[in-house]
């Protein structure tokens, strides 16, 4: 999938996720219409294994974010000396040598750390993996082998035991800060539990902070490059199967009814304050503000990729790190929400308020920004966090007002946000019903709803496409109408719900 859509969107300007979303999404639904899988997929396992390694592949991202905080605004260090040159033969349409290993390469690392840490969580918790449980030893032996020997041969390395080496002490230390994040997260309050990945942020970008000079070796390498699209061609896959079953399931036409419109909604509204209020119409401050703001997935494996151009691959940990310091109260009040069954009001509302003060505070910031790249983080910075919180939890209370069940509208907002996070803890069972199994609920349709509103992306690559092939501006026109259609469309939808 990954391949056929880098061939697809080779010598354009836009990414290769624009099209794993339709052709993953359509390659599930194939294989579900002609009986070969079921919905789920549970007859290729491996698929639905790898769809949720969400934490995992943002690990190295949280990482990288933390080092670009601590070098930009504390105490900086000198970065190493790379010593690696990549080959930058082109083996595959739009494809090099060292990109193509990097794919397989992080499929492996994705696995193989996943039924490590898998095996840890079985002893922990009541946590199972199905059939692949008793093959767990053998997925991690496999996996972390195969994550060592593949190293391009024709990649100049100076040192290749040395960049082994830093490959393998970062294998470890990702397994340890997700055992170490999983064991914290169960241990917290029911009613205040935080998930999994809000801890390994925290971990990771403080070790990323500790270590602002780490050179990275393969497996961040790897990662950076291709585990996001990985994780995403997975879950789209797997989603592409449920796509007859989950309209019969009562509520879901109305959760992809907001899932479908809020892209619009909450890219473009949140593009076009940044275009017509904080005057900053360039690809290299749209790009990785909107990935940071929403915590969104398909932007942030674009930028951290380098699909959207250096300057974006540069930002973008920074503004993705920097909302999730914020989940400890929006995961707090979405937890304790989810244990009382409804959205806490007097909680939300709050939030929201704050959430449009900083952005207000980061738009003045961007606008009389002038091109100093010191006050254009700073304005991305607070624009990050405060529409992430507008978004979050103004799309929670909206719907809340339209009537909807929490489980719903947790999937309804994560799906029109493509958040990373609300991904995750749904994943993580947060908002299912107490006594309901995650496998009977409505929550097990994750990857469908998550995935459906992802072909309104290619309006979403296309503007960012159109605008690097245009030397940074997008329309405004188009911009604007746009906002204007998410708009229309998320009141239609909200009045449908009701």
């Amino acid at each position: 999938v990954i391949l056929i859509s880098r061939s697809v969107v080779a010598g354009t300007k836009y990414s290769p996720i624009l099209i794993i979303v339709v052709f993953g999404l359509f390659l599930g639904y194939i294989i579900n219409l002609t009986g070969l899988g079921s919905p789920g997929l549970t007859e290729f396992p491996m698929i639905g294994f790898t769809s949720g390694t969400t934490i995992t592949a943002l690990v190295v991202t949280f990482f990288v974010g933390g080092q670009k905080l601590r070098n930009t605004f504390w105490n900086p260090k000198e970065p190493k000396e790379d010593d690696v040159l990549l080959n930058d033969e082109e083996v595959i349409l739009g494809t090099k040598g060292t990109q193509l290993v990097f794919m397989v390469r992080a499929f492996f690392i994705l696995v193989g750390i996943q039924a490590v840490v898998g095996m840890v969580y079985e002893q922990l918790s009541d946590k199972s993996y199905g059939v692949l449980s008793d093959y767990l030893p053998l997925i991690a032996f496999l996996g972390l082998v195969g994550s060592v020997i593949f190293i391009d041969s024709k990649a100049k390395i100076a040192n290749r035991r040395a960049y082994l080496g830093r490959g393998l002490i970062e294998i470890v230390f990702i397994i340890v800060i997700l055992v170490f994040a999983f064991v914290v997260a169960g241990a917290m309050p029911t009613a205040f539990r935080l998930p999994q990945i809000f801890f390994a942020m925290i971990l990771s970008s403080g070790l990323g902070m500790w270590q602002s000079d780490w050179r990275p070796g393969p497996t961040m390498r790897a990662l950076l490059f291709a585990g996001i699209p990985m994780v995403l061609a997975a879950v789209f896959i797997v989603g592409g199967t449920r796509l007859v079953s989950a309209f019969d399931i009562p509520g879901m036409t109305q959760v992809m009814a907001y899932g479908f419109f809020g892209q619009l909604f909450w890219m473009f509204v949140g593009i076009g304050l940044l275009v017509f209020v904080g005057k900053s119409n360039h690809v290299d401050i749209l790009a990785p503000g909107m990935a940071g703001s929403l915590s969104h997935s398909g932007l942030t494996g674009a930028c951290t990729a380098g699909d959207i151009g250096e300057v974006a691959k540069e930002r973008a940990p920074i503004m993705i790190n920097i909302p999730f310091f914020g989940h400890i109260f929006v995961f707090s009040i979405l937890a304790y929400s989810a244990s009382k069954g409804a959205l806490q009001i007097p909680l939300a509302i709050p939030v929201v308020l704050i959430g449009a003060a900083l952005t207000y505070w980061a738009l003045n910031t961007l606008k009389n920004a002038n091109g100093e790249e010191r006050f254009e983080i700073k304005g991305l910075i607070l624009f990050s966090i405060g529409w992430q919180l507008v978004a979050v939890f103004g799309g929670f209370t909206m719907l809340h007002y339209a009537g909807m069940d929490i489980e719903y509208a947790a999937m309804a907002n994560s799906a029109a946000i493509s958040h990373f996070g609300l991904f995750a803890s749904i994943q993580g069972g947060m908002f299912v019903p107490s006594g309901v199994a995650f496998a009977d609920s409505a929550s097990a349709n994750i990857s469908f709803i998550f995935a459906m509103p992802f072909l309104i992306h290619p309006i979403v690559f296309g503007m960012f496409g159109k605008g690097m092939s245009d030397g940074g501006p997008m329309p405004k026109k188009i911009v604007a109408a746009l906002a204007i259609t998410g708009i229309i469309g998320v009141f239609i939808s909200l009045v449908f719900i009701g």
